[in-house]
């Protein structure tokens, strides 16, 4: 790998999801769990410079001392910060100047890579170059969340397509019992929550080939399956009652007909597409609607070459919890995702959203079970 044409490819990619955007599209946070553009692009910047370069480069002069408060996530190990309901609350730095961030933090990383490298600091680029495509998604989501929840509903891209090739139909296919092995088992990249693989006793399942599209799911909303407790969790139904759910994110009903907003604008829902936008509640309700359920993240991971993937972020029936043999990197690094297992259910996959070449069948992405802005879906299993 040429670690310098691979970065710069990466931080491009970034600047090149922003493009479609306006000035004021960078700043604003609608909800604590959607963080401005502009902070996004700070926050991936400093992480390069605050893991690497201020670690490895004798000579590197930090750009402004005051942008480790600012776009400091969650790193307790690395100082205080802006807490992150108040994000959309910085007009400064301006936007102009995250951009000038950027590429002064760009310089110093080329000029750093252009000279050889030891075993620690490829780890940590590595992952700089994983945590800046996690970012990429968030990038994307966020920006949806923005513009879908502006009254004009603009679009972000009138060129924007999503990618709907998942096959359509009921088809299960069949999974025998036995003691399967999961986990992160090749060369390259994984996050630390991939390991240890290890092995796992699976009763025999079924699971579908297809994800379930919006017409399957608008029957479930018009047989009222928002309206029978029956179907949902007890949380999952206070959930429902307290907040006035009705249909998945982004649909609205208009004169009788259900829209979406999608990048490319509200429009009618595609019946054929698969659905998304969904929390964990609605699709456990749903499975259940159904008389089935949710495969587990280790039935999907072993069931997953038989089927196509990577359309929807797909819940799963699994709790977001380490894998035997985990253990949490020593300081900062090792906050990026052991603290995080509570709580929270994994979902597999990937999503219109995920950079080429970030899915892998390893993968385990988590969400709490309420949150809904990113490209979820659902498939079912038995």
């Amino acid at each position: 790998m040429n670690f310098i044409e691979e970065y710069l490819r990466i931080r491009k990619h970034s600047e090149q999801i922003c493009e479609p955007l306006q000035t004021e599209d960078y700043v604003v946070q609608p909800i604590a769990d959607v963080s401005p553009p502009k902070w996004h692009l700070g926050h991936t910047t400093w992480f390069f410079e605050t893991f690497i370069l201020k670690a490895f480069s004798l000579t590197y002069q930090e750009f402004n001392p005051d942008f480790n408060y600012v776009f400091n996530s969650y790193y307790e190990s690395v100082g205080a910060r802006v807490i992150r309901t108040d994000r959309g609350n910085l007009s400064r730095p301006s936007v102009n100047d995250v951009y000038q961030y950027r590429a002064y933090v760009d310089e110093a990383m080329t000029h750093l890579l252009s000279c050889p490298i030891n075993e620690k600091l490829t780890e940590l680029l590595l992952l700089g170059f994983n945590h800046e495509q996690q970012h990429q998604e968030l990038l994307l989501t966020d920006i949806k969340y923005i513009l879908g929840n502006n009254p004009l509903f603009p679009a972000y891209s009138t060129d924007w397509k999503d990618k709907t090739d998942e096959l359509c139909g009921d088809e299960m296919i069949d999974i025998a019992e036995g003691i399967y092995e999961i986990g992160f088992n090749a060369n390259g990249f994984c996050f630390d929550n991939e390991l240890s693989r290890h092995k796992v006793y699976l009763n025999h399942f079924s699971i579908s080939t297809s994800l379930v599209t919006n017409l399957e799911y608008l029957d479930f909303i018009n047989t009222g399956g928002y309206q029978d407790f029956s179907y949902w969790h007890a949380e999952g139904w206070d959930w429902v009652k307290n907040n006035q759910i009705n249909a998945p994110l982004y649909w609205n009903l208009v004169d009788g007909d259900w829209f979406n907003y999608t990048l490319n604008g509200f429009h009618k829902i595609d019946l054929n597409a698969p659905v998304t936008h969904m929390s964990y509640y609605e699709a456990y309700a749903y499975a259940s609607w159904k008389g089935l359920r949710l495969p587990t993240e280790f039935e999907w991971e072993v069931a997953a070459q038989q089927f196509n993937w990577g359309t929807r972020w797909e819940w799963t029936e699994s709790a977001y919890l380490p894998y035997p043999g985990f253990s949490k990197a020593p300081g900062a690094i090792g906050e990026y995702n052991g603290k995080f297992m509570v709580n929270q259910k994994v979902l597999r996959g990937a999503s219109v959203a995920t950079p080429q070449g970030h899915e892998r069948v390893t993968y385990r992405n988590f969400f709490h079970p309420h949150l809904r802005w990113q490209f979820t879906g659902i498939r079912l299993a038995k």
